[in-house]
């Protein structure tokens, strides 16, 4: 018997599912065809049933069974637990990506205001940068400076939510990682589920595809860590056992995922263990 997105179809004849497109639409969502054994069919086949009277009326009942069942799959991608905050990471990228902007042009502008400039300023901190151009200028460069401070502390309290948000959607990811990271891995990875799919060594190397693609194009030394470099586990690791930190937090990172996906749930004892681990990768032999 072949199970097609009307009906099913044996050498006996033809059984309608259902006239109903949203029922049909269901049904297309649970059917799960094995491709070895597959006939395809043409729309004669479902005239022949008594589903629709010629190929205009077939086309159009399969057209709004598959706009429903996109509908459907739209809807329920936006139920997801980490869908809010995937958003939230991308917005805090965006900031990111605005205030280094904003800064760069302030001090060029504050460079060529002021000729007292000295080039030991572009050392300082963009906090420190931004309060200088502040209490050295006024008019647009002043309402400028104090656009990029009140957008900075936007951006502060933004990171403390997504660092919240992270440890309750991804708390294994997070207890390794920190909320942030984790945040930013589940992003980058296209969501909660994609993460959990992922290898260890994808994880890895998860934000570093231009390292990746130079490697494979040139021959250049191939990367190491990507996102998780910004966690003080690899980034503070002895430059000899990085890239063996960098591995084991990836494995590790791996395994949580795949808890926070389908239990939810922190794991003391997977935490615990895990951590000893990492530590353990990080000792010098």
């Amino acid at each position: 018997m072949q199970h097609y997105w009307f009906g099913d179809v044996d050498v006996e004849g033809c059984r309608i599912a259902s006239r109903n497109p949203e029922d049909l639409a269901r049904r297309v969502a649970s059917l799960h065809t094995d491709m070895d054994s597959f006939e395809p069919i043409d729309w004669r086949t479902a005239q022949a049933c008594g589903l629709v009277g010629d190929r205009g009326e077939y086309l159009r009942m399969l057209r709004e069974v598959c706009t429903i069942s996109a509908r459907q799959k739209i809807a329920a991608s936006y139920q997801g637990k980490d869908v809010e905050l995937l958003q939230m990471v991308r917005m805090l990228d965006e900031l990111d990506d605005v205030i280094n902007l904003l800064h760069e042009r302030a001090v060029e502008w504050y460079q060529v205001s002021t000729p007292s400039f000295s080039r030991k300023y572009r050392s300082l901190p963009a906090r420190k940068m931004i309060g200088v151009i502040r209490k050295n200028s006024g008019g647009g460069l002043r309402r400028v400076a104090d656009e990029i401070d009140r957008l900075a502390g936007l951006r502060s309290g933004l990171m403390r939510e997504v660092s919240d948000r992270a440890d309750e959607v991804l708390p294994n990811c997070s207890a390794l990682i920190g909320g942030l990271v984790a945040a930013r891995l589940a992003s980058r990875a296209g969501g909660l589920e994609a993460l959990a799919k992922m290898p260890g060594s994808t994880i890895q190397v998860l934000g570093s595809e231009r390292a990746l693609f130079s490697h494979l194009r040139s021959g250049s030394p191939s990367p190491k860590h990507g996102i998780i470099f910004q966690h003080r586990r690899v980034h503070n690791a002895p430059k000899e056992v990085r890239g063996r930190v960098a591995r084991v937090l990836a494995g590790k990172l791996g395994i949580a995922a795949r808890i926070d996906y389908y239990r939810g749930a922190a794991d003391p004892e997977f935490i615990a263990g895990a951590q000893a681990r990492i530590d353990e990768a990080g000792m010098m032999e």
